[in-house]
């Protein structure tokens, strides 16, 4: 595996703006989510959001993918087309994934929302899924090793007896959206790398209702849960510092 990048200062600096650009626009369109919307009409949004702050989104085309925000709703894990008649109705959830580019530097960040009213259970697994996603940047300190935020992640979504997405992992990120490390949601023995200042992660809990297994549908992108129960996905970029881990993509 290639090295992990160390960034600068100035490169920190051009990722903190491309961070804060992407949190805008996860922030208006959380706005938009309400039953009746197309996922279309959402990838359009997102589009003219990022575009709208000179940025470039980096889903659009990467690898062949057709938008600019990943949409999946209620049993889809990731990866979900947009669509004009994919129609959001009351009671389901969504996850919105996104990324931008800002002067070369890229941003990732994902987030669930309820649509509309919806239940207790659907509830519970998104603050579990969020919650566990803090719970192993608590860990992400210079010193300790990468697998403590894994381990940290699913010892916390483990005890709620929930399904941990193995074939799906976190990622580095800087000049690409993709970069080394890979980073693992789901227990490990190995401790990983040592994370240092400099280091700039995407980690990303996606948390099944139930099993952990997930196929992938015949639009060759698009991820569900194996026995069609809901899932949750929680995501962002963050820095490693000489203190306490810094997140780029909240406000």
């Amino acid at each position: 595996m290639a090295a992990v990048t160390i960034k600068s200062e100035w490169e920190i600096q051009l990722m903190r703006e491309a961070g804060r650009l992407l949190a805008q626009v996860h922030e208006e369109l959380a706005k938009a989510i309400r039953p009746g919307i197309s996922t279309k009409d959402i990838d359009v949004a997102c589009e003219k959001l990022i575009r709208g702050y000179g940025c470039t989104p980096n889903f659009l085309h990467y690898e062949g993918y057709p938008a600019s925000v990943c949409v999946s709703v209620n049993d889809e894990v990731v990866h979900g087309i947009p669509r004009e008649d994919r129609i959001l109705e009351e009671g389901d959830i969504v996850s919105l994934d996104m990324g931008l580019i800002y002067r070369g530097y890229h941003s990732d960040a994902a987030r669930t929302y309820g649509v509309g009213r919806i239940t207790p259970e659907a509830e519970k697994l998104i603050k579990v899924t969020r919650e566990s996603f803090f719970r192993g940047i608590g860990m992400a300190r210079a010193g300790r090793h990468l697998h403590d935020i894994s381990n940290a992640i699913a010892d916390y979504v483990l005890s709620y007896g929930y399904g941990i997405v193995h074939d799906l992992v976190g990622h580095g990120i800087g000049t690409s959206l993709h970069e080394p490390p890979y980073i693992p949601n789901f227990p490990q023995r190995r401790r990983g790398i040592k994370l240092k200042p400099g280091m700039t992660l995407a980690v990303e809990p996606m948390i099944n209702q139930g099993t952990g297994e997930v196929e992938w549908l015949d639009d060759g992108w698009t991820v569900v849960t194996a026995d069609h129960r809901l899932s949750a996905h929680y995501e962002n970029t963050v820095l490693i510092t000489e203190g306490e881990p810094e997140i780029l993509t909240l406000l």
